[in-house]
């Protein structure tokens, strides 16, 4: 029985792990060996949970892999996961021991495939376009000659000298450049800034605010040109203040700045070609203009004068119209002369008899002032009889009001019975029990509180017993 023991020791001589120890191994093992690593699949059973953490599985012809990725890298992935979408998924790989599986941790996801990116690019445009981002009547024209271009591309590539180039050919311009990248994951970012911060620009301010903006970028790729077809590019472009040129690509190449921008242009030199006209071609139009304005003037004014001499031979002589009207005017002149002498004369005769006529205004002024003086005496003596009729009765009311005063009640021993606000007490049934009254005696005012509806009876007065009846005491 002991040898039995013996060997069975032998056999399992083993370590012997924990769960959650052979867990952490395996974790351990597992990020060590695959600590980076890059696959391709399509997500399927895509979730987003309100921590804002996104749970999915790529899967494959042969196997399925369950994939995480938090919600800081979330936010960085510069693409929106969902299901059926072709991938490839940068990471690494890890243990969940809570469910004895692996599953690979995503720090940035990239579509797989151009067929997986024109997918996106297509739904893309079918979202904005609904949104009415893409609509004709929101493009605006562009300015005839702007004074001021900016130009949204890269600091260093040729698009910027051609724009320069093309630009001082037909018609030199202020060009303000906005230098940003256009390829690579912080592109998108950086344009839809530069588009912005031209908009933000205050129109008098110590950097001019462009009148007319061109977004340009160099022929390549989709993945190249995918910045220009994010959708925080389409909408900074489509809200865009200031009108603006795309020239994004080589002229097969097509973005969705093309569909936001108010006019696009299929490479950076036609987009140059587009904001101004050629100058020596303006200045002969203005020229040719000029002179075809000048010929016209002439001959309205050849025209003008023509129509005015053949106006002018169907006039009467203004010499022969201008001496009757002069004999006119002195035959008038005459007349009006003597008829206003005659008027005058016959006015003054008139004012002369009326002279005559008139009163003489001392009389009239003495016979009114003894009339006023009569007037004045009569209404002294009058005004002496109504005051003392006025003062009889004065004095006669004053005695009879006197007589109707309650203070002479009150002298003759009454009292007035008021309520707290000073109401006369008329009746016994306007006060209550607990009611408080006033009584008003010709000398001063009592308060009182009602106890009773009645009188109270008088009660004889008890006769103090004698010495005797107290030392004796009651029978009763």
């Amino acid at each position: 029985m002991s040898d039995t023991s013996s060997s069975q020791n032998e056999t399992t001589n083993a370590p012997i792990f924990s769960v959650g120890e052979i867990s952490g191994a395996l974790k351990m093992t597992v990020e060590d060996a695959f600590g980076h690593v890059r696959v391709q699949g399509e997500i399927s059973g895509f979730k987003r949970p309100a921590s804002g953490h996104m749970y999915f599985t790529l899967k494959d012809e042969n196997a399925v892999l369950n994939g995480v990725c938090w919600r800081g890298s979330a936010a960085r992935l510069g693409l929106a996961p969902e299901d059926g979408m072709e991938v490839i998924a940068t990471g690494r790989l890890t243990t969940y021991g809570a469910r004895s599986n692996y599953q690979m941790v995503v720090e940035k996801m990239e579509l797989a495939g151009e067929g997986a990116l024109l997918k996106l690019l297509e739904d893309r445009r079918r979202k904005l376009a609904t949104e009415g981002l893409f609509d004709e009547e929101h493009k605006r024209a562009l300015p005839f000659l702007p004074d001021v271009i900016g130009v949204v591309t890269s600091p260093t590539g040729a698009v910027i000298r051609d724009i320069l180039h093309r630009l001082d050919d037909r018609f030199p311009r202020h060009v303000l450049l906005w230098p940003v990248l256009v390829q690579g994951d912080d592109a998108a970012d950086a344009v839809s800034a530069a588009v912005r911060g031209f908009n933000a620009l205050e129109p008098g301010g110590k950097i001019p605010r462009p009148d007319l903006l061109i977004v340009a970028r160099g022929g390549g790729s989709l993945e190249d040109l995918w910045a220009f077809n994010e959708e925080n590019v389409v909408r900074a472009v489509a809200e865009s203040d200031i009108p603006v040129i795309s020239a994004v690509g080589h002229e097969t190449d097509t973005t969705l700045v093309d569909f936001a921008s108010d006019r696009r242009a299929p490479t950076p030199t036609a987009a140059a070609e587009m904001a101004v006209p050629v100058r020596h071609e303006l200045l002969a139009q203005v020229m040719d203009d000029g002179a075809r304005i000048f010929n016209a003037i002439n001959r309205q004014v050849q025209d003008e004068r023509r129509n005015l001499e053949s106006a002018a031979r169907g006039l009467p002589n203004l010499g022969h119209l201008l001496g009757d009207a002069s004999q006119r005017l002195d035959d008038w002149s005459e007349r009006f002369d003597n008829s206003l002498k005659a008027g005058m004369a016959e006015r003054n005769r008139e004012f002369v008899s009326l002279a005559q006529r008139l009163t003489k205004p001392d009389h009239l002024i003495e016979q009114a002032r003894h009339r006023l003086a009569g007037e004045i005496r009569a209404l002294k003596q009058t005004a002496a009889v109504l005051l003392a009729e006025r003062r009889s009765d004065l004095t006669r009311l004053t005695q009879l009001l006197e007589s109707y005063s309650y203070e002479r009640v009150l002298d003759r021993g009454f009292a007035l019975v008021t309520t707290a606000d000073e109401k006369p007490v008329t009746s016994a049934g306007s006060l209550t029990v607990g009611d408080a009254a006033f009584l008003r005696f010709k000398d001063g005012v009592v308060g009182v509180a009602i106890t009773g509806s009645k009188a109270p009876r008088s009660k004889p007065k008890k006769s103090k017993p004698s010495a005797n009846e107290d030392r004796q005491g009651s029978l009763l």
